[in-house]
């Protein structure tokens, strides 16, 4: 058995978030160790050679002995329930916090600064990009990182003169967040995801929750009660992609889209209750779900004291984050989306049901690779309405196959390469080929990123053949 010294902060895990914090604990002159449960990770003679006088135990974590440790550290990506880990449940620091944190909690103590966060199964990257364009657009000073981009902690360093945080949080890194308090929040959406980890949606719907602790503002779906707070905080919005409903003067409005004519015939605009704000067709990013994301963020501006001009200039040229509803190219009538970033089937659900009554033709949709033991059977209503086709590779194939049979007609090929060309030959003027595989990637590519770059460089070929 190995003992944590007394006093030391053991940190476990040696990733990418798991060196951010040590490098924090570094600067703020607090003793620590590390653990890594692989018998050799990535990247480990490099750490011991900017830590040289760091211990590291690589192994098992019930070889630890951590009873005397400062307090316990965990990267989001391991399991805080992981053996080793699991004794730690309820326990109190010295300092009369819970022993067992994350990163986010590390961060918290240390900004100086207000947070603006935003959760979600999908499109927290997108919101959280928006917001902080946004932010910047308006003159105000943005550190932006998080689960997209920049650790959190490293954030405190690069960006010393931030007057605003704004983070993109995954459950993993709420999880082990005591207390966030963030000026703003949002809970966009939830859908079946990380079940490997979380056991079910409710446990999934908890880890969530963690967002509201401490909040004195929060902006929730008003289509997805699961994304309301079980304890309310101070200010409570919500946003919807329907007409913001009727509400009493002791209410916020909400956030919607509803007809509207200017003068120049009526069409949809979004709205923040009555008020008319912009053409929904002004927000550069396609689809409802994109408008949705919209709102989320216009709201969440609005509360932080962002001028509307500057948001909507933000609005009308943010054309979206690689790999998640990437407009890739437009020839011979069809459009190229690459949604590789949709690894749930919640976020498939959005793409269908932003881009399908959009079109002129219909979807076609590549879809597949490793499920992650979802239910596929929501796709099959929204696909019926607006698919033409489903192109099924990968590892689940077969299950994505059985759960939309008789809703759409299916092909089933082994690789992307193979769907694509199916894509070709039945794309049509008017259509859309949508790559959002409602699975994760790595039966076939290294992550989402790769497959994403796999479909946008034979896309890309094939307009500069002019194939339709």
């Amino acid at each position: 058995m190995v003992k944590v010294p007394n006093g030391v902060t053991l940190v476990v895990g040696l990733g990418v978030s798991g060196r951010a914090i040590c490098r924090h604990l570094e600067r703020q002159g607090q003793p620590f160790m590390v653990a890594d449960t692989r018998a050799a990770p990535p990247g480990l003679d490099d750490f011991r050679a900017a830590h040289p006088n760091v211990a590291v135990h690589c192994g098992p974590l019930t070889e630890l002995e951590m009873s005397g440790a400062r307090e316990v550290v965990v990267s989001p990506g391991v399991d805080p329930r992981s053996p080793g880990l699991d004794a730690l449940a309820g326990r109190i620091s010295a300092s009369g916090e819970p022993l067992l944190i994350g990163e986010i909690a590390l961060f918290v103590r240390a900004a100086r600064a207000p947070i603006a966060a935003v959760t979600g199964a999908n499109a927290k990257s997108t919101v959280t990009t928006l917001l902080g364009e946004m932010a910047a657009e308006a003159g105000r000073r943005v550190a932006v990182g998080g689960n997209l981009g920049t650790p959190a902690l490293d954030l405190l360093t690069e960006r010393p003169d931030a007057e605003l945080f704004v983070l993109e949080l995954s459950s993993f890194q709420l999880e082990t967040t005591p207390r966030l308090g963030a000026e703003s929040v949002a809970f966009l959406n939830l859908s079946e995801d990380h079940l490997d980890r979380h056991g079910d949606l409710a446990g999934y719907r908890a880890a969530k929750q963690a967002i509201f602790r401490g909040a004195r503002h929060a902006v929730v779906n008003a289509e997805d009660p699961a994304t309301w707070p079980d304890v309310p905080p101070p200010a409570l919005e919500r946003f919807t992609t329907a007409a913001p409903a009727l509400v009493s003067e002791h209410e916020p409005a909400e956030w919607g889209i509803a007809i509207h004519d200017d003068g120049a015939g009526p069409c949809d605009w979004l709205m923040h209750g009555e008020t008319a704000l912009m053409p929904a067709a002004a927000v550069r990013l396609p689809g409802r779900h994109n408008q949705a994301n919209a709102l989320a963020a216009l709201a969440m501006g609005h509360r932080l004291g962002l001028g509307f001009p500057a948001m909507r200039r933000v609005l009308e040229r943010f054309s979206g984050l690689p790999h998640r509803g990437e407009l890739v190219a437009e020839f011979g009538g069809v459009r190229w989306i690459n949604d590789s970033k949709g690894t749930n089937v919640g976020a498939t659900l959005a793409a269908i049901a932003g881009l399908g009554p959009t079109l002129d033709g219909r979807l076609i949709l590549l879809a597949g690779g490793e499920g992650k033991g979802a239910d596929f059977a929501p796709l099959a209503a929204p696909l019926a309405r607006h698919a033409r086709e489903a192109v099924l590779f990968g590892r689940d194939a077969e299950r994505l196959a059985a759960a939309l049979d008789g809703a759409v007609a299916l092909t089933r090929v082994d690789d992307l390469a193979a769907a694509m060309a199916r894509a070709v030959e039945l794309a049509e003027p008017g259509d859309c080929v949508l790559l959002s595989p409602a699975c994760a990637s790595l039966d076939q590519f290294p992550n989402y990123q790769a497959r994403g770059e796999a479909f946008r460089a034979a896309v890309q070929r094939l307009a500069e053949e002019g194939t339709t």
